[in-house]
């Protein structure tokens, strides 16, 4: 079956870096766009950043954009989510999406999620 692991949370301090990487199996991974989403406790899921199967279009929600870099390596099923610059309101879990989306940005149009992990930004 599908499975989706993200790995590479943590806690950060304002400024930093991580690397967040979502390991993919039980599906064709090169077929399918990616996504990464992230909801912070009390809030609703929010789009991050989304990739196509080919790697070729990446795109990005305002709040990330130039700061978050999504990839994938098709070889090794994985997407990554480069994150720098980080900020205390990024703290979130965040989950990787796997699917045929109609919208990249939208949630619901993905059918597969893996169970997230913590990112925690201190100031």
């Amino acid at each position: 079956q599908v499975q989706l692991v993200e790995s590479g949370g943590g806690l950060v301090q304002a400024g930093g870096s991580l690397r967040l990487s979502c390991a993919a199996s039980g599906f064709t991974f090169s077929t399918y766009a990616m996504g990464w989403f992230r909801q912070a406790p009390g809030k609703e899921r929010e789009f991050v950043a989304a990739i196509r199967w080919s790697g070729g279009s990446s795109f990005y929600s305002d709040s990330v954009k130039g700061r978050f870099t999504i990839s994938r390596d098709n070889a090794k099923n994985t997407v990554y989510l480069q994150m720098n610059s980080l900020k205390p309101e990024d703290t979130a879990v965040y989950h990787c999406a796997a699917g045929y989306p109609s919208r990249l940005d939208r949630g619901r149009d993905y059918g597969d999620w893996g169970q997230g992990t913590q990112v925690t930004v201190s100031s």
